[in-house]
């Protein structure tokens, strides 16, 4: 999917921590950035995903590849 190419690198980290079950603090904390970027990430992810909350999200992360199951 062409969206998967704009997604960036920050961006992914914050699908991935979503995915495991982070609030928006615990990833702000964690990557060292403010819970307002974090959000904005997160709204950036359901602009280019087409995904309308975090559940649609990580489902959208695993159909296109961005995400993946840790075996």
């Amino acid at each position: 999917m062409e969206a998967v190419l704009n997604i960036s690198p920050r961006e992914s980290q914050v699908l991935d921590l979503l995915a495991q079950e982070y609030t928006t603090k615990e990833i702000a904390t964690q990557l060292f950035i403010s819970d307002h970027t974090v959000v904005s990430h997160r709204k950036n992810l359901m602009d280019k995903l087409g995904a309308r909350n975090a559940a649609g999200l990580v489902r959208r992360g695993f159909e296109t590849s961005i995400l993946k199951l840790n075996a």
